[in-house]
């Protein structure tokens, strides 16, 4: 990757955490499902302006999203709680002032709920910090510092952990979730961390270093661990077993499918351009690549190296998260009833 492309990359998506389609309350089957499988089917609904990420609460049956609008001062930004099935607002929580003489919001980003608490965590990353909600009635529960642009978030909640990627602070970021307070972080001068994921069984967890076309693979107890992956790399998931890791590859188009034992790419599957987010949807394997410029999400066999369906969304899909057999993609096409983004529940073929 050059030095001009690190630095388009850098300003254009990292705060992106980034055919036809079916209005809410209707659904359509992908034309291009396996042979011998049904096809996934996929709602869509405007669901907000300025949508980023998503994180499903298995806890409340609830799906969070974050919004943020413009740059500095962000005077629009919200959280919301939205049902997973009808895809409506049931509820927005707007961020606290920053700045009352501009009406600055301390604006979200990034989101992931921790179950066990039953709280919602979200990165700030124009205000460099994290935040801490409750899942029960919204408020504000903490603003914890010293998070430089912080991009992705996940919740280990068996080890009461919660971890923030800070891509200019070259650091990851660890915070207790039971006082709400930093308790340690990873710093790795040059690195570019973006997206996370964990393995909650061993306290693993990984980030995708996004201008250095690898994944840092940071344990309990041990020095971090580097694994070369593809270009671009901005997005990380596990398998279900934890063995293998896949990146989502923004520069290439492409998903790379990790040996983590061994530390090295086994295969590698062009996706679309500008792939952006990745996920894995552990009750069948398959893995979910978001194509930003593509403007479609692409479902995959790692087994088999093979994409098995292209589902078209909005332009610009930001985000995909994935709980039992149904993915949740934001995308920021401005397509939806008054400019609004809108969310796709994808219900995966079989």
């Amino acid at each position: 990757m050059t030095s001009a492309t690190r630095r388009s990359l850098s300003t254009a998506v990292v705060l992106a955490v980034g055919g036809s389609l079916a209005l809410a309350g209707t659904a359509s089957a992908s034309a291009t499902g396996h042979k011998g499988n049904s096809a996934s089917t996929v709602t869509s609904a405007s669901l907000a302006t300025g949508l980023y990420q998503s994180s499903y609460s298995e806890r409340n049956h609830v799906l969070w999203t974050t919004t943020a609008v413009g740059r500095p001062p962000v005077t629009n930004s919200s959280l919301l709680k939205v049902d997973p099935r009808t895809l409506a607002v049931k509820k927005t929580i707007v961020p606290p002032v920053t700045d009352a003489a501009t009406g600055a919001v301390e604006a979200v980003y990034g989101v992931a709920v921790d179950d066990e608490h039953n709280t919602v965590w979200t990165t700030n990353t124009r205000s460099n910090t994290v935040a801490v909600y409750s899942q029960k009635t919204g408020e504000h529960l903490a603003t914890l510092p010293n998070v430089a642009h912080g991009r992705d978030i996940v919740v280990d909640e068996k080890h009461n952990t919660v971890w923030a990627s800070s891509f200019a602070g070259a650091s990851l970021v660890a915070f207790d979730s039971k006082t709400l307070k930093e308790k340690g972080r990873v710093t790795i001068e040059g690195s570019s961390p973006t997206g996370l994921t964990l393995n909650e069984k061993t306290g693993t967890v990984y980030t995708a270093d996004l201008n250095n076309d690898r994944v840092i693979e940071v344990g309990p107890h041990k020095a971090p661990r580097f694994i070369p992956t593809g270009d671009g790399a901005i997005s990380v998931a596990l398998s279900a077993n934890g063995k293998t890791a896949y990146t989502a590859n923004q520069t290439a188009g492409t998903l790379s499918v990790i040996d983590l034992k061994k530390g090295v790419v086994t295969s590698t599957v062009a996706t679309g351009a500008g792939s952006l987010a990745v996920a894995t949807d552990k009750k069948s394997g398959r893995v979910l690549v978001v194509n930003r410029t593509a403007a479609n999400v692409s479902v995959v066999d790692p087994k088999k190296g093979t994409v098995v369906e292209t589902l078209a969304t909005g332009a610009n899909p930001n985000h995909v998260t994935v709980d039992d057999g149904v993915a949740y993609v934001v995308d920021k096409s401005g397509s939806g009833t008054d400019g609004k983004d809108l969310i796709h529940r994808i219900v995966l073929g079989r």
